[in-house]
């Protein structure tokens, strides 16, 4: 279904699905796409169109139930599976990663940390395990990964992508600050933690304009 669903639509998805979330935790059980447009600065007709990219899960005049709609967003999400993760890189990043509490409950469970560090090798953040870099293949022979983060300097980063497909991963949420080259049928995601910066100083910069 993907494949026929634009990239802006599925963006959008997460922002769905968390503000679902806080309406059923606040009690709330019914919500019209005027509503939801308005938490979320988008149009009721965008709303409309994104959630129809999906099937019809509302009702003419009478809204979207919010239990239902976000149950259908998890679903398409693949949230109602459970995703067998590792880090790569035990740094600020890799650990501030692994003891993001949200993670787990949306079932994202990591099981290994990766790193060079011999003082970090053989301890754990988070009850997360820290292994040796040098043991990562040997790690993946034996375990299911589904997701492995990357959270190492750019130099070493396009390796460590490498080494992860050669051993069956694939898929990488990369937190390096590069764009990585990867093979066509390994989904890569970048996160670059600057560009959201930069992107706040520009408008700053022009929000009088």
């Amino acid at each position: 279904m993907a494949g026929h669903v634009s990239d802006a639509v599925i963006r959008r998805l997460p922002g769905y699905y968390r503000h679902l979330r806080e309406l059923e935790a606040a009690g709330v059980t019914q919500i019209s796409s005027q509503e939801l447009g308005d938490r979320m600065h988008l149009t009721p007709s965008q709303i409309r169109q994104d959630i129809n990219c999906f099937g019809g899960f509302g009702r003419q005049g009478y809204g979207y139930r919010v239990s239902e709609l976000k149950g259908h967003i998890g679903e398409i999400l693949g949230l109602t599976n459970e995703h067998v993760c590792i880090i790569v890189g035990a740094g600020h990043i890799g650990c501030a990663v692994a003891r993001y509490p949200s993670f787990s409950r949306e079932g994202f469970r990591t099981i290994a940390m990766f790193d060079v560090d011999p003082e970090k090798i053989g301890g754990t953040t988070d009850g997360i395990p820290i292994h040796a870099m040098d043991d990562l293949e040997a790690f993946l022979g034996e375990n299911h990964v589904d997701i492995a983060v990357l959270a190492l300097p750019r130099r070493f980063a396009q390796d460590a992508l490498h080494r992860l497909y050669d051993s069956g991963v694939r898929a990488v949420w990369n937190f390096a600050p590069t764009d990585l080259a990867h093979p066509d049928d390994m989904l890569v995601v970048n996160v670059h933690l600057m560009d959201s910066l930069q992107q706040l100083s520009y408008r700053m910069a022009h929000r009088d304009d």
